[in-house]
């Protein structure tokens, strides 16, 4: 499975790992399983250190689409991308481009520096 990842709901985060070749289908898939999980609000670490990503610009569009979609669920939470290539890089800030949302999104080099990054963000809290 090219995207693996964990969902705390204690600490209200969840991290995913993605390795190999990473296709717009397991994006969806991850994306449909934080939904299930009910963990949209929560902060989320994406991690394409390992990956190798097979993304067109109409993927691209349509995952953005599909972000701006679940606004009408409610609170998305923040998210911290991970990419060391230049590619994964360049993809990751086309796709913060395309999927605005009112949260907070920055990319990383570094995984520790995500992780400093969402700590100093705090746990997201249910909005009432």
């Amino acid at each position: 499975m090219p995207v693996q990842w964990t969902v705390s709901h204690p600490t209200r985060l969840v991290i995913a790992v993605a390795r190999g070749n990473l296709r717009l289908l397991d994006i969806e898939h991850y994306l449909d399983e934080v939904v299930t999980a009910n963990a949209l609000a929560y902060r989320k670490i994406f991690d394409m250190t390992q990956a190798t990503p097979s993304l067109s610009d109409d993927d691209l569009m349509a995952l953005g689409a599909r972000i701006r979609a679940y606004i009408a669920l409610g609170q998305i939470g923040p998210l911290a991308i991970v990419a060391t290539t230049d590619r994964s890089y360049q993809q990751a800030r086309m796709f913060a481009a395309l999927a605005e949302a009112d949260r907070p999104l920055k990319i990383f080099r570094e995984l520790h520096l995500a992780r400093q990054w969402l700590d100093t963000l705090g746990e997201p809290q249910p909005k009432s």
